[in-house]
């Protein structure tokens, strides 16, 4: 990709470390995506459901979109796609708000390419109408996670892998198609 600074040493730097702290491990599923990873002990996000090796995985992305500028038109979809993964089954305002808000901004994204930054300021004028989103089921299985693009972070196939990961969650969530999209038009 023109423009595309490779951070490949920055991205090996990572998988090594997280390889490092998963030789020690036993595998399991991650609650929020389904992937199946290594067992560790580490942070997790606040209020998205997911495992700590899961949640290690999506840093080392972050980390290589932050460190390559030509990498953060791809930012909101990565952190849109982990979202929708991620939402859990409590059912919280919060939750519901937040799964809401990133599949309305991934569907945009998607379905009517948009710069990032405008899709930025139409999440944040979607921000708004919040409360009246309702709760959706999430899919019961996701055909393609984190897992799937790790390897690429901050190689040269790292667009291309995020966008197919988000193209993949968004296909996943095709029940709610309708609803999240009428949703967002009556906003903006």
């Amino acid at each position: 990709m023109v423009g595309v600074q490779d951070t490949t040493d920055l991205g090996k730097d990572l998988h090594r470390t997280y390889s490092k702290v998963m030789e020690r491990s036993t595998k399991t599923h991650c609650p929020g995506c389904g992937a199946l990873l290594e067992e560790t002990d580490g942070p997790v996000h606040r209020y998205m459901e997911g495992s700590p090796a899961c949640f290690m995985l999506f840093n080392q992305i972050l980390a290589c979109e932050y460190s390559d500028p030509a990498l953060l038109p791809t930012h909101r979809l990565t952190v849109d796609t982990y979202a929708v993964q991620h939402s859990g089954e409590a059912r919280t305002r919060q939750q519901i708000q937040s799964v809401g808000l990133h599949l309305a901004r991934l569907g945009l994204q998607l379905e009517r390419p948009t710069p990032p930054n405008e899709t930025n300021d139409i999440m944040l004028g979607l921000g708004k109408h919040k409360l009246t989103l309702e709760y959706i089921e999430p899919p019961k299985h996701f055909e393609m996670t984190v897992a799937d693009v790790a390897d690429f972070a901050g190689r040269s196939q790292h667009s291309d892998k995020v966008r197919a990961w988000a193209l993949s969650a968004w296909e996943d969530w095709s029940d709610h198609h309708e609803y999240i999209l009428s949703w967002a038009a009556r906003w903006f």
